[in-house]
């Protein structure tokens, strides 16, 4: 079992504030303040710094966090594991992004569920840096995400590819013209995700290869729901691009319109990941290749 400090340390972690770590905990804030000092002492280095008036995590605390924080995850499992081998059942907890929630996975998810009446899955949706965020703090097991991520403690392995596809109103000029660059939307009014949205981080880094950015648009709308999105975007109200398997069902009902972009597709991996050296990465690799299967049949 972890030591009720390193508990401390991975709340002080997540709020970045004592005085909120002690609510956490129900402990008082001079007591959070000895924990943190002992393991300071017993590593022999500072696991927190504040920049101004905020909380930091150092290098070290970074590590010690990283560790840890994979350490509390294993251990819920783990407990989770005991308590299922009295039941005879299995649980999982599993993030996916909107796109891949909406109109990748759900499908084979509903048909592994049913092949396994054994399993409770618990399956979050939020933006790829949510889904992160949350896997790394041992809240989800494992998560298919878009967008780009940071691989140093995960695990991880191709989904599958998505293009992102420009979509309009259809009968308008794009949708009726020639190919056409990115530079030759910038008069459009954009649509576009969230910040932490996996759609949008994709469709940033293809602008930034052009030495572009959405400021470069006339203008900009950000909306959280993909549904919104395509009915403005229907509605004439402006462009978007979104993976092709959101816009699919529309584009070939006539609803919305391809934007025949010039040059290479933008094409972006879906990923699936975990915690690197969990101790049940047999069970969320076997998850995986049956989802995979799944999926393609």
């Amino acid at each position: 079992m972890l030591d009720f400090r390193a508990r401390t340390f991975l709340s002080a972690c997540r709020t970045r504030n004592y005085t909120r770590t002690a609510e956490e905990l129900s402990i008082t804030q001079p007591a959070v303040s000895q924990h943190i000092a002992y393991l300071e002492r017993h590593y022999g280095m500072k696991l927190f710094s504040y920049v101004g008036k905020r909380l930091e995590l150092t290098t070290a605390g970074e590590l010690l966090y990283r560790a840890l924080s994979g350490m509390a995850h294993d251990e819920r499992l783990a407990e989770e594991a005991l308590a299922d081998l009295r039941t005879g059942r299995e649980r999982l907890s599993f993030g996916v992004t909107l796109t891949v929630g909406e109109y990748l996975i759900a499908r084979p998810l509903a048909r592994y569920l049913s092949m396994h009446p054994h399993v409770d899955v618990r399956v979050e949706q939020a933006g790829t840096e949510v889904l992160l965020r949350r896997l790394r703090e041992g809240e989800i097991d494992c998560a298919l995400i878009e967008g780009y991520f940071d691989k140093h403690d995960l695990a991880w392995r191709e989904f599958c590819m998505q293009e992102l596809v420009g979509v309009c109103a259809p009968g308008t000029e794009l949708s009726l013209g020639g190919s056409v660059g990115f530079e030759g939307l910038l008069e459009r009014h954009i649509l576009v995700r969230e910040p932490g949205s996996g759609t949008r981080a994709v469709l940033e880094h293809a602008l930034a290869e052009r030495n572009l950015s959405l400021a470069s648009f006339a203008r900009m709308t950000e909306v959280s729901s993909l549904n919104i999105i395509k009915a403005f975007v229907a509605a004439d109200v402006g462009i978007s691009f979104l993976y092709e398997a959101a816009v699919r069902e529309e584009l070939e009902a006539g609803r919305l319109a391809r934007i025949p972009l010039a040059g290479p597709s933008v094409d972006h991996a879906i990923t699936f990941v975990h915690l690197a050296g969990s101790v049940f990465e047999e069970r969320f690799e076997r998850f995986f290749e049956e989802l995979a299967a799944l999926s393609r049949s």
